[in-house]
């Protein structure tokens, strides 16, 4: 997640480059793996602690294996990170930006109307 961090910051100081179109892909990509309900909730709820993911299943009203693969999907994006406890599996939030975008989305989506 740095090496993605450090390519978006020299992206921005040159606009028109294709360093800056491959750095702006990479946020699209990541992106497109908040982009669904589920995901979104999932996200909502890991900021506020660490869950399982049958704690997540319950909470978005899925099947394990379907909150499995999203978490997956996020996690290979940096967003999430996973910490084994004996037999259970915890999520958490690895990027601390999620915070500030879903403040943006709630304030948008949630609040806002």
């Amino acid at each position: 997640m740095v090496r993605k961090k450090d390519n978006l910051k020299r992206a921005l100081a040159s606009p028109c480059r294709p360093e800056t179109m491959a750095a702006l892909g990479e946020a699209a990509e990541c992106l497109k793996a908040l982009a669904h309900p589920v995901r979104l909730r999932m996200v909502q709820l890991l900021l506020r602690g660490r869950y399982t993911v049958g704690e997540l299943a319950e909470d978005c009203r899925i099947p394990d294996n379907v909150a499995s693969e999203n978490l997956r999907l996020m996690q290979r994006c940096g967003f999430l990170a996973s910490e084994r406890e004996g037999r259970r599996v915890y999520y958490r939030v690895a990027e601390p930006h999620l915070k500030d975008l879903m403040n943006c989305v709630e304030g948008r989506f949630l609040h806002g109307r």
